[in-house]
């Protein structure tokens, strides 16, 4: 199949091997690229990870583009049909590790933004990438940081598209305009440890802990809302006990997860989860890691132009949604910028045998170049 200059970029950024939180010559490769268009570029690198912000303009509003160069390992290399740094085209797919997550996206964001700037070089307001290199790892020392680089010098993101692999079936047949909020909390229960023959000597906390753990698992926290679905709660791990069975267990240690609405705090979810336990009369630790709050776009210039762009380029609009897991989305949005996901079709993103639809990316690049041309084309 012909190439083109999406499809080019993107083989030559997944040819580097940066699995996180290795950059291993992207970000170089896309500044090159952005230089030319008449980009300042900064660099901030924060311990073990590189970020590049790039701006073009000085002017308001500011929009951006938000992606990441890291991918996760290839697992097992037996089981991929091509190897995964080894970009292949066959059947007019693209295989390799990071063509749906995402430096499909990269390379659609940059070649949009270079013909958009060839079509409108005075354009109005400012453009600009935030491109990290630890969205796929512990995500300490990537977009986070450099937001709060950002926000520390008033330097405030109006609009912002993050390049996750946010479709389904076609490019574009899904818009996340959302994520729902996550928390986690890591419950220990003490008791005393003892002789299964002799247990009024000792304390079994899996007997303590089970009905407040029940309890947890059937709270109806809140009813979700016309963007989001009510907040679930799940156990992603219970254990306890020295694998004896004649011993009872002298601590019981339960994780639970939390994906919330806007229409309830991490406050209030804390408070709430307080309340259940202090009913039971048993003795425990509990640590809590926020991993990201809430956010919503649900109207602005952004969701327009985005609607419309994507409607432009498949002739249907998109469906909008704030389902999956979290994203980089979360930190950005914490400026009170509007933040929109549209990228490739995820059903193949962090498996073996990754790829994604050639002819998307071209398409995907139409419609970054649309939405550039809806917020500040003259």
């Amino acid at each position: 199949m012909n190439s083109s200059p999406v499809l080019e970029l993107a083989i030559d950024l997944m040819s580097r091997e940066s699995v996180t939180p290795e950059d291993a010559g992207c970000q170089p490769l896309m500044i090159e690229r952005l230089k030319a268009l008449g980009f300042a570029i900064e660099v901030m690198h924060f311990d073990d990870t590189l970020n590049l912000w790039a701006r073009k303009g000085t002017q308001a509003p500011l929009f951006a583009f938000a992606g990441h160069t890291d991918v996760v390992p290839a697992g097992n290399l037996k089981d991929w049909r091509t190897p995964p740094f080894e970009p292949t085209l066959k059947d007019g797919y693209l295989y390799g590790r990071g063509a749906a997550d995402m430096k499909g996206s990269l390379a659609s964001m940059v070649v949009a933004v270079e013909r958009f700037v060839e079509q409108y070089p005075q354009h109005s307001g400012s453009i600009a990438f935030l491109i990290t290199s630890d969205e796929e790892g512990p995500f300490i020392n990537g977009t986070t940081r450099v937001i709060d680089t950002l926000v520390a010098r008033d330097e405030i993101i109006d609009m912002c598209i993050v390049g996750e692999p946010s479709s389904t079936e076609y490019v574009g047949d899904i818009v996340k305009n959302g994520r729902r909020g996550s928390f986690t909390g890591e419950l220990t229960v003490k008791g005393i440890q003892g002789h299964v023959a002799y247990p009024h000597i000792a304390k079994n906390p899996i007997h303590q802990a089970l009905p407040a753990l029940t309890e947890l698992s059937q709270v109806e926290w809140d009813n979700g809302n016309d963007f989001f679905p009510p907040t679930s709660f799940q156990f992603p791990n219970l254990n306890s006990g020295t694998g004896a069975s004649n011993v009872i267990p002298g601590e019981l240690h339960a994780m639970f997860n939390l994906r919330y609405s806007t229409e309830i705090g991490h406050h209030q979810i804390k408070e709430r989860v307080y309340q259940v336990l202090d009913q039971y009369d048993f003795d425990y630790d509990l640590k809590w890691t926020l991993n990201g709050e809430p956010f919503l776009t649900a109207t602005g210039d952004l969701l327009t132009a985005v609607v419309d762009a994507v409607t432009t380029v498949n002739g249907k609009a998109p469906q909008l949604l704030t389902t999956g897991g979290t994203s980089d989305g979360r930190f950005i949005a914490k400026m009170g910028a509007q933040v929109i996901e549209l990228g490739p079709v995820n059903a193949t993103i962090h498996k073996v045998n990754e790829c994604v639809k050639a002819e998307d990316l071209d398409r995907l690049a139409d419609m970054y170049q649309n939405v550039l041309i809806n917020l500040l084309g003259k």
